[in-house]
């Protein structure tokens, strides 16, 4: 939004007037003067200056007032100009997977969780009126932040997901469910969910593909990404007195499963074999799910004729009063 402070008359036809003083004056000038101005012997005292120049202070004030008055019939105002954007926004829920498999060290010198953790906050970074909202799932599914254009809160979130903080496993279809909950009562029409995932479903007593058929019902999209290579890859398999102990194992991402879920729902499903293919898909997710931008224009208006309506009543009263102590005339 932008001020632009700018003088300007809403009725401008009034200033015309003005261009009929200066012939008043000439007018008022060619009249022979009166002999006696002022009654008032005091005034008389003084000598006939004194008379002159009371009587040009008069039709001073009186000029003055009929100039202000005019101005303030043409309502001299300010105006603050102003363009405000505004959007319907997109309704995102971000279901990131945290079961242990998410530590597998697969995207060198990164694990899967901190790769899919940095661009999913580049993906936030890139939104600006959409409501997000994050749902960490393994074995069970939680809201860590539900719908929100609080991005601070969000970014804070995601940094704190970490495997361990919830029963371990891969719940696919509790964590739809959940994500769908947060979404079907979200304001506006477009409802997206990103469900992100590197393992099969194991957990949970809910079934992905009802699930997601749910969610369509909502309106609510999938985009599903699995992240992880093929073939080998070091899977952590427990503790050592090093800390986690790795090895080599298979794989396994249901493919087939998350695009039945995204097809479902009108969505897409990608597979992030790299951290570089993960920075496109949600730079692709980005583009797909953009919202119009309406922009509104309007003008705001400080009105002004006070000011010279005040000038003339003061210019006025001014008069009166040297009249009065003028005294009549003879």
């Amino acid at each position: 939004m932008s001020d632009l402070s700018a003088l300007e008359f809403a009725s401008p036809w009034w200033l015309l007037l003005l261009l009929l003083l200066p012939a008043w004056w000439l007018l008022a000038r060619r009249r022979a003067p009166a002999a006696i101005v002022f009654s008032r012997v005091g005034v008389l005292a003084r000598g006939p200056r004194a008379g002159r120049g009371l009587a040009r202070t008069i039709a001073l004030l009186r000029n003055l007032a009929l100039a202000s008055g005019i101005v303030a019939l043409a309502r001299p105002r300010a105006g603050a100009h102003a363009v405000t954007s505004t959007s319907e926004g997109i309704n995102i829920v971000i279901a990131f997977d945290i079961s242990s498999s998410m530590l597998a060290q697969d995207f060198q010198p990164q694990n899967r969780l901190e790769v899919a953790r940095d661009k999913i906050k580049s993906f936030v970074r890139m939104r600006s009126s959409d409501r997000i909202g994050v749902i960490a799932f393994s074995g069970e599914a939680l809201t860590q932040v539900p719908l929100t254009t609080d991005y601070p809160v969000v970014q804070a979130a995601l940094d704190n997901l970490q495997p361990g903080q919830l029963e371990d496993g891969t719940a696919i279809g509790t964590a739809i469910a959940t994500a769908a909950n947060r979404l079907r009562d979200a304001p506006g029409k477009s409802k997206v969910m990103i469900l992100l995932t590197d393992g099969v479903n194991n957990r949970g007593s809910i079934d992905p593909r009802t699930a997601a058929k749910a969610a369509s019902q909502f309106g609510i999209r999938i985009y599903g990404i699995g992240v992880g290579t093929e073939g080998m890859a070091p899977v952590p398999v427990g503790r050592g007195l090093f800390g986690l102990r790795y090895e080599m194992q298979k794989v396994e991402i249901d493919d087939a499963l998350l695009t039945d879920i995204a097809n479902a729902t009108g969505g897409r499903y990608f597979r992030a074999r790299d951290p570089a293919a993960l920075q496109r898909i949600t730079e692709q997710i980005d583009a797909l799910e953009r919202a119009p931008v309406r922009s509104r224009t309007y003008v705001r208006y400080a009105e002004l004729f006070r000011w010279p309506l005040s000038l003339m009543l003061i210019a006025l009263a001014c008069e009166l009063l040297l009249v009065a102590w003028k005294g009549p005339l003879p």
